[in-house]
Parts: structure tokens; sequence; C-alpha cells
């Protein structure tokens, strides 16, 4: 391991002059870890420039994306390297396409392809580098280097291992289905429904549902907005048993007046048997109390 860092010490020093190239000295490189249910992100500090980090959203692949304590890098492109270590003669940096350079905090984030290939080249021995030229052709390239990677990646996929299976935007709304002409909740319905309870469960902002019932037009007007009301109420119970308030739920009903699909077959008639579900963040201050929300649902449908 001490001829690699002074192989590479040897080929940083003998980089172009012209060449503006911001990296962490050999002996101070560090990963750290952070993260909780929602996200984890494992990070290298790079001096006088910022940090280069992995960011993996509950729900979501990995993304890499470049800090910048000051504006050291232009706009425009740049491209994204997982270049061949100094030790392993014979092969060339890999080119993993260009990163739009943006003028704020964050310079870009990768796409989760790019991501996946620089995770990979570290394992393997390579350094993620953005190179970028500026208008007048000088060089800027911020370099991360491999160093412990290996043990802090291992800490890394324990962090992801307990991330929620979706983020709020992915859980935030779900379409409870009612494949039978039935009211009951069948098992693919309180799977979706779990994964909406267990999110409300780590995140206590995520604190109101709203719940829009729906049928088909296979009965008369008021058989279908009773079954919708009845739909509803089940996703209300799953929820209320769950440990959810009924203060916490706004219900309303529809009958069949909202179809997702025409109803000119079986088919499209069951995907109007549904029950909608929005989550949302209410401050106290704003949540309708139960019996008038229960009062206004009814005379919207009527």
């Amino acid at each position: 391991m001490r001829q690699r860092y002074l192989a590479l010490l040897s080929v940083f020093a003998s980089l172009p002059a012209m060449a503006l190239t911001f990296q962490t000295r050999l002996e101070s490189i560090e990963w750290t870890v952070e993260g909780d249910k929602f996200e984890c992100r494992l990070t290298q500090p790079i001096t006088d420039f910022g940090s280069g980090e992995f960011v993996r959203r509950a729900g979501e692949q990995a993304t890499f994306r470049l800090k910048a304590d000051n504006a050291m890098i232009g706009g425009g492109s740049a491209t994204l390297l997982a270049a061949a270590a100094p030790w392993q003669p014979g092969r060339g940096d890999i080119n993993l396409g260009s990163v739009r350079i943006g003028s704020g905090n964050v310079l870009f984030n990768s796409s989760h392809v790019q991501a996946g290939r620089l995770i990979s080249g570290l394992m393997d021995g390579r350094s993620p580098v953005v190179r970028h030229y500026s208008g007048d052709g000088r060089m800027s390239e911020v370099r991360l280097l491999p160093v412990k990677f290996s043990k802090a990646f291992n800490d890394y996929q324990g962090c992801v291992a307990k991330l929620l299976p979706k983020n709020f935007e992915q859980v935030k709304q779900s379409e409870i289905g009612f494949p039978g002409e039935g009211i009951d909740l069948d098992a693919r319905a309180k799977a979706q429904l779990l994964v909406m309870l267990d999110f409300m469960k780590a995140d206590p902002t995520v604190n109101h549902i709203e719940l829009d019932g729906h049928s088909d037009n296979s009965g008369n007007r008021l058989t279908n907005r009773d079954l919708s009301r009845r739909r509803a109420l089940a996703v209300m119970d799953f929820f209320k048993v769950n440990g959810i308030q009924e203060s916490q739920i706004t219900l309303r009903f529809h009958g069949e007046r909202y179809p997702l699909a025409p109803n000119t077959s079986s088919a499209n008639r069951a995907k109007n048997r549904r029950v909608n579900v929005h989550l949302a963040r209410v401050a106290p201050t704003e949540k309708p109390a139960p019996q008038a929300t229960a009062a206004a649902s009814a005379a919207s449908t009527s």
C-alpha cells in the first residue's frame, strides 16, 4: 500500500502547472457516513474545495454530487471520469460522460448510472475525477481518492439497508384498488397502506391523510355513493387500527362521478373502484374537525 501512495504522489506532482487540481493529501483522506431512514451519504472532504459525496434517498439508487464551499469552477459542462490508478499500468481512464456545472453549493448531481460506475471504480482502485475547461482552455480538476473506501462503503451499505422502501414524493399518493365489487381490502391494498403507514411513523411531520372513495357505475347513484363511502371507511379503519387518530383523516366519497376510465368493460370498471390516498403535512391549526369534515363530505356528494 505504501508503494501505491508513493506512486500517487509522483503522478500528482507531475501534473502540468497550468492545471488547477483540488484533492486531499493522502495522509488526510477520510470518508464519512451519515444518514437516517430517509437518506444515506458517503462523503470525502476535499481540502480547499468542498466535498464529493454519494447520496442515496429512500426508494432511489445513489447519485454522486460535488459540493463547493466557494465558486472555484465556472459554469458549463465538465467531464466525469473514473480515473485509472497509477499503480495499475496499462489501464486508461473511464469516461462517464458530461455533467452540467451549476452555480450553487451543489455543482451537479450525477445520474444513477454514473454514480454506480464511480462506486465500482472506487472498489477497483479508481478515482472519481471531475475535469473542467474554462473558456481560455485552462483546466480545473477535482479528484477523490480510493484510500479507505472499502471500509466506509461497508458502513454506507449498512445505512442503506435501513432506508425506507420509498421517499415522500413516492409514497404521498396511492391508489387503493377494489378489483372485486366489495368493500374489503385485499393483500395488495394492505401492503400499499403499510408502506404509507411506516413512512408516517418514521416522519411525524407527515400527519394528515386525505381519502377519496370512488365506485364504478354498476349500481344506481345512491348505491354507488354508499359503496365509495364504505370503501373509504375501510381504508380509514385500517389506519385507525394501526394507530392513526381519526382527527388526522379527512374522508370524502364521490360515487361514480370521477371515473379513471370509461365504464365500458369489466376491466375499466375495476379500475374505477378505488380509494385515492394522499399524505400531507398539516399544521395543527389547519386540521379540520372530524365531524365537520364528514358533514362537508356528504354535502359535496349530494
